[in-house]
């Protein structure tokens, strides 16, 4: 569903993760003035990505009807009925929790709603250190809740399948490449109609994989209390972290939960933020009371990554036991 909602809409899936009652998605979202405008060609070989033969040869009849009485208006209201639904975030979420529910409606015999709220969004700077590092949380949530030990072992995010052998695993990996500086840079420079090049996936990988994997110090086995060893970190680096003052290496917090990455808002370098705070404030979306935007994230070296709130809760909470 997730993959087919992708191309009908125009929004690209950089990574995910789908948990046993909750889902994490990265989205490039397109300027949808920018996108060009469906025709009737093009829509008809969208539709079979979400809708059934019957519904699909309906549409053509309904623009065939148009065609034939001479009547451009209503073949662009037909047409209209579907553009409203590319490019936009809250119509794709929508889409997707609505025929995921009616899925599992069918499958479990139940009836109703499905999700408990309304999702949350945070509006994420484009550059490769906001991207890579929002990222590697969502694909750390399997590590994080004790499902896996490696993150590349969960088969159902962005990493894992791209790790994979599936038919899958191409559309993954250009979702992480598409986060690179290169793939970054090939974005702003080919229209999304057109095939990019995206870099290397062993470049991806390696450097991805580097920002994924942490462990803990390693343990070595006592025979006289009869406990087992624990390979980890080597004692060295430890003590290298150690003398620095004890400060938290980005890979251990992305173990943790980050309030952050669902209730900031928006992240990014402090020009970003205070440049999206600017037009909020203009619009009167924020009140005339708060002068500035950009707040440092706190609660560990996140790189000079700011974000839109002050969290009065501990931004991180510790991994599960």
């Amino acid at each position: 569903m997730l993959r087919k909602l992708e191309q009908f809409s125009g929004i690209r899936v950089a990574t995910y993760c789908i948990m046993g009652n909750h889902f994490h998605l990265l989205l490039e979202v397109p300027d949808k003035e920018a996108m060009p405008k469906l025709e009737a060609e093009g829509l008809l070989e969208l539709l079979p990505l979400l809708y059934d033969e019957a519904a699909v040869q309906t549409v053509a009849a309904e623009i065939a009807a148009a065609r034939k009485a001479g009547n451009s208006i209503w073949e662009d209201e037909i047409l209209e009925r579907y553009e409203r639904r590319r490019g936009d975030l809250s119509m794709f979420v929508k889409m997707l929790k609505q025929r995921f529910s009616v899925f599992y409606n069918r499958r479990s015999g139940r009836v109703g709603t499905l999700w408990e709220d309304r999702f949350k969004s945070v509006l994420l700077e484009g550059g490769e250190t906001t991207l890579r590092t929002v990222a590697a949380y969502i694909d750390l949530n399997p590590v994080r809740a004790g499902l896996v030990e490696r993150p590349e072992d969960y088969r159902w995010s962005g990493y894992g399948e791209a790790c994979g052998a599936g038919k899958g695993a191409a559309t993954a990996r250009e979702g992480l490449a598409s986060i690179t500086r290169e793939g970054l840079a090939n974005l702003r420079q080919h229209d999304r109609s057109e095939d990019v090049a995206w870099p290397d996936w062993s470049e991806v990988q390696r450097g991805y994989r580097l920002l994924l994997y942490t462990d803990g110090r390693e343990q070595k086995p006592d025979e006289v209390r009869g406990e087992g060893g624990r390979a980890g970190i080597a004692a060295e680096e430890c003590e290298r972290v150690e003398e620095s003052g004890g400060a938290m290496p980005l890979p251990e917090v992305l173990r943790r939960k980050v309030r952050y990455f669902s209730d900031g808002a928006v992240i990014g370098s402090a020009g970003f933020v205070n440049g999206v705070f600017d037009d909020l404030k203009d619009r009167g979306k924020i009140g005339s009371k708060r002068r500035t935007g950009a707040r440092r994230m706190m609660g560990a070296d996140f790189g000079g990554l700011c974000s839109l709130r002050d969290l009065k809760k501990l931004p991180l909470e510790p991994p599960p036991e």
